[in-house]
């Protein structure tokens, strides 16, 4: 119930709030004083908050003040007029130049009675101005999207984060190269450098690269698993910013002709670091430069966080926990094997059990593991770090990739004198893993008596719980599509992204797993035994009830945690 006018001891739009009943009187006075105090306007306070609804502010303040009120979820901005002010100024009062007509500007505002706000743009750009009312968070989100586009994607990164960051030494070996040259270390590129990196840190990129062309030079992020364009810095910087990559990472800068590989550890506090695999590759315009981040702290090694179903966890758990044998990971680069790996090696990692790794590079850090880098340079391969771990009384070998035949051949004979062998392979299922090891010199029986499972995998992105709506498909089009009488009988119910919105443009947030857990039957070492092709064997783990990645991702677009559409993007029709 609205309280009575003669009681309210407020002004303006606070005191429209409570006659309104959004707010109560009390509350509404300590919330006003709390945004005083912490100098944040009133609106953004209480929206911040949620301490009222942004969508009934903004209708209460267009009624009280006779301001229009504008729907901007679909607003095209002029850039040009919006760079008529200062980024400095926006942010000072939360206010946007939307559009001009003649010598009057145009301000989005979620509050009406901040006419300091107008006043100082005013004279800012010596042009009369006038306020239009806008939801309090839809505007938060067009002034974040706005900043980034007025400074390559990056606007919303603060000079004090790029202060506290720190590049450490990751390289033994001393380049030679002076970090104070003045070519390489010139301050606005340096400066560039650590807004880009950042800012794939905040946006939750998982690759970044830094790409030259004959007329132009870009920036992409690849997030969930999908690659953006953040930045196009002009095309004369090519060569500094690879530089100073390169200085980063302890890299050669006078080595311009072929690839170089690298390590970048940023301190981003003093309890939290990231770091970044740096590969650079000349092509016809310059280098190239690709850089992975390895953020352990990210990493879930929770199994029930991966999204096996039910029965697929069963067999991951079971033949996880045997004495002895293969346990192998396959997929492309970047679908998780090396996270499901470490949610294996998670789950054994007791007092009583030596477990050993040795990978390239070593991506998450778990106590309670042996991890060696490897590092060809040094002479430190996987197959000498095998031989190592096999003098040292191990139970669990993890191997990063395997590689060729002496790393296959050392696993496969670790394997079968009482060591629990795990490691990845880059096939494109389970069935193919088998073969691609009799193709590198295994022999049949050596492949059917060693391994226990092999899981493939690929990632698909998660659709947003808000942002989906259902999709509506004929049966013809179901069973096209690999969806069974039986499923179509229970119901398939299919969803879609609501593509276009301020906080979730594709409708996707995140990515969630699609597996083919094969464990090996006796059935099917016969078969690899009588040289079975990876169709064959295919079949008959298909017999055997085994989802392949296919089904897999059906299953995950019937459950609504992605879309048909995403799982075609990533299986095989």
């Amino acid at each position: 119930m609205a309280a009575p006018a003669n009681k309210i001891n407020l002004s303006g739009l606070a005191r429209k709030l409570v006659m309104d009943g959004i707010l109560e009187e009390e509350p509404a006075q300590e919330h006003f004083q709390a945004a005083l105090k912490k100098k944040k306007p009133f609106v953004a306070y209480l929206v911040e908050n949620n301490l009222a609804p942004s969508d009934q502010i903004a209708l209460a303040a267009s009624q009280e003040f006779g301001v229009p009120l504008l729907e901007i979820d679909s607003l095209e901005l002029d850039m040009d007029v919006v760079k008529l002010i200062k980024e400095d100024l926006i942010k000072k009062h939360h206010a946007l130049p939307i559009f001009k007509r003649g010598k009057r500007l145009y301000i989005a505002l979620s509050d009406p009675t901040n006419l300091q706000a107008l006043d100082e743009i005013k004279f800012a750009v010596s042009m009369n101005t006038e306020a239009i009312l806008v939801e309090e968070d839809k505007l938060t989100k067009l002034i974040d999207k706005t900043l980034d586009d007025m400074d390559g994607g990056l606007g919303d990164m603060d000079d004090d984060d790029l202060d506290e960051l720190d590049d450490l030494e990751v390289a033994d070996e001393d380049t030679g190269q002076d970090e104070d040259d003045g070519e390489i270390d010139d301050a606005p590129v340096v400066k560039f450098v650590n807004k880009v990196l950042l800012d794939a840190i905040k946006k939750g990129a998982s690759d970044l690269h830094f790409e030259p062309y004959e007329k132009l030079y870009r920036v992409r992020f690849r997030i969930d698993g999908v690659l953006t364009e953040v930045a196009r810095p002009p095309l004369v910087l090519s060569s500094k910013i690879a530089a100073r990559i390169k200085v980063m990472a302890r890299l050669d800068v006078s080595e311009r002709r072929v690839p170089q590989d690298g390590r970048i550890k940023l301190k981003l506090s003093k309890t939290k670091s990231i770091d970044f695999r740096v590969n650079t590759c000349p092509t016809l315009f310059g280098e190239k430069t690709c850089m992975r981040i390895l953020d352990s702290d990210a990493a879930a090694l929770q199994i029930d966080m991966l999204g096996y179903e039910s029965f697929q966890k069963e067999d991951f758990l079971s033949n996880l926990h045997k004495p002895y044998g293969m346990f192998l990971v396959t997929g492309p680069t970047g679908s998780g094997k090396t996270v499901s790996l470490y949610t294996g090696i998670s789950i054994l990692n007791q007092v009583d059990i030596n477990i050993s790794t040795a990978e390239d590079p070593v991506e998450i850090n778990l106590p309670g593991v042996n991890q060696v880098q490897v590092d060809e340079r040094t002479g430190m391969s996987f197959e000498k770090a095998l031989k190592a771990f096999l003098r040292q009384d191990p139970d669990i070998i993890l191997v990063g990739e395997i590689r060729d035949l002496g790393t296959a051949s050392i696993a496969v004979k670790a394997a079968q004198t009482g060591h629990m062998v795990m490691s990845t392979l880059h096939t494109n299922d389970a069935p193919q893993t088998l073969t691609r090891l009799q193709d590198m010199g295994i022999q049949a029986f050596a492949v059917a008596t060693s391994i226990n499972l092999i899981t493939a995998q690929r990632l698909c992105r998660r659709l947003h719980g808000e942002y989906r709506e259902p999709l509506e498909m004929p049966k013809e089009a179901l069973l096209d599509e690999g969806y069974t009488e039986e499923d179509i009988e229970a119901g398939v119910k299919l969803f879609e992204p609501v593509t276009g919105n301020a906080d979730c443009e594709s409708g996707y947030k995140g990515r969630c797993g699609i597996y083919q857990v094969m464990g090996i039957s006796d059935a099917m070492k016969r078969l690899i035994i009588e040289g079975a092709n990876a169709v064959q064997l295919a079949d008959q783990s298909a017999e055997e009830g085994t989802w392949d990645i296919r089904r897999s991702g059906l299953a995950k677009a019937m459950q609504g945690m992605t879309s048909l559409s995403e799982v075609n993007r990533v299986t095989v029709e």
